[in-house]
């Protein structure tokens, strides 16, 4: 197959042997390992001579165009002959394809930022990109992690909001016979504008009586770089 549609599947590591129409409309796309470092064992890392077989994989992968795209890669079983490891055999992997996958890695990744970025639900990007509900999950908790674990920009505008959860509850004094409350639970929110040195607010009358700078922020390490704050009042 020629070179250049290998460049169109883009999947590095692995090269389009040949692509046929089956009769359903699917395009079935025969893949060969494209990567030398694929040979290398995956336990010792020493690169394998012998080859003991074949053995075929089909992993799913991001759609291309309206019809179903079926990836079918035909790749090498290496016998491993170093003898400080217990591993005698393995079978080739490559970046997009690692060993035991059932996708991509583009497709995981996409999957995760789908809900991550796009805000779409863990079913609905199941049901467009095709992986299964747990798998989609999964891939939105890794995609997550790059985020948490990311450092965070110097705050220099904070909302601040409360907002009731529920009704208040009220009981009755057996003494007085008053009414008197005994749960009013409320939700405190913190929001950064995502324009600087604006104030925002539900209220315009509320902005005159809570930016800054009015009065000095607060001594804390979270406020040290605060210069305007709003609430709700």
């Amino acid at each position: 197959m020629d070179n250049n549609t290998t460049l169109l599947l883009d999947l590095d590591g692995l090269a389009v042997a040949k692509v046929e129409r089956l009769t359903d409309g699917t395009r079935r796309v025969h893949l060969t390992t494209a990567d030398d470092a694929a040979r290398a064992c995956p336990s010792c890392g020493v690169f394998a001579v012998r080859v003991k077989g074949f053995v075929q994989t089909r992993p799913r992968d991001l759609p291309h165009g309206e019809r179903k795209l079926e990836l079918v890669w035909r790749k090498r079983r290496w016998y491993c002959t170093e003898p400080a490891y217990p591993r005698r055999t393995f079978t080739e992997q490559v970046r997009q394809v690692p060993a035991g996958a059932r996708i991509t890695t583009r497709l995981r990744v996409a999957a995760g930022r789908r809900v991550r970025d796009a805000g779409s639900t863990v079913v609905q990007a199941a049901r467009d990109l095709g992986p299964s509900w747990p798998t989609v999950m999964d891939a939105f908790r890794a995609a997550g992690e790059e985020v948490t674990a990311a450092a965070l920009k110097p705050v220099e505008v904070l909302g601040i909001d409360e907002t009731r959860r529920g009704r208040m509850q009220w009981r009755q004094n057996a003494e007085t016979g008053r009414w008197e409350p005994v749960a009013d639970r409320w939700h405190t929110g913190f929001g950064t504008p995502s324009a600087p040195r604006a104030c925002s607010g539900r209220s315009r009358a509320a902005l005159p009586r809570t930016c800054w700078p009015g009065s000095p922020p607060p001594r804390t390490a979270l406020a040290g770089g605060i210069s305007h704050r709003t609430a709700e009042t």
